[in-house]
């Protein structure tokens, strides 16, 4: 006889379940007052849900990659992927350390990213490498500001991660991205008018 998951026992017909509120802090011995965690928690949930988009958004282009340089591209856009979903798990941690409720489920993630919603079809190798490092420099500006809020506030863990773990990693690989792109009309046309002029009159 099969189980029904519904019966009155179950703690799921139409009561609340929930033990702690997203947006909201816990106790925690840290030497950080609520006001403090509560503000870090916030950021990086922010920042959580970008980086969740952004591990996706290298998901969708491992798998729909297109071209001449598609299997470098495959292994690279995979590699960034695994890297991505680390830090994913490095960022909720650190929420729940503070004392928050780091975000987790799809749609309460898109309903808070700030990275545009690709199309669901597939695009040229070049469109995907320009959206990826769009995702990335939002995700980059966000993560130095919530940095230098933390480390004002005194919260070192938190401004830790952000540079050690958030910022380098998306450096890095922006580095990658963007070397992909040469020739593509990448290059800031002002910095290389800038660039000419010091070398002329040098």
């Amino acid at each position: 006889m099969k189980q029904n998951l519904t019966s009155k026992k179950s703690p799921l017909n139409g009561q609340e379940t929930e033990i702690q509120k997203y947006g909201t802090v816990a106790n925690r011995p840290l030497s950080l007052s609520h006001k403090v965690r509560l503000a870090s928690a916030n950021g990086l949930n922010q920042l959580l849900a970008d980086t969740m988009t952004l591990r996706d958004l290298y998901k969708k282009h491992h798998w729909q990659v297109s071209g001449a340089i598609f299997y470098q591209l495959h292994l690279l856009f995979d590699k960034h992927h695994g890297e991505q979903a680390e830090l994913v798990d490095t960022l909720a941690e650190r929420i729940q350390t503070l004392g928050g409720v780091a975000i987790a489920m799809a749609p309460d993630v898109a309903e808070t990213t700030r990275i545009v919603r690709p199309p669901r079809g597939r695009e040229d190798h070049t469109v995907q490498l320009f959206r990826l490092l769009q995702a990335h420099e939002i995700i980059i500006a966000a993560a130095r500001e919530a940095a230098h809020a933390a480390a004002e506030e005194g919260d070192d863990g938190t401004n830790d991660l952000l540079i050690g773990d958030v910022v380098r990693l998306n450096e890095l690989q922006v580095w990658f991205i963007n070397e992909q792109l040469e020739g593509a009309g990448i290059a800031d046309k002002s910095e290389e008018a800038t660039h000419s002029a010091v070398v002329a009159h040098s």
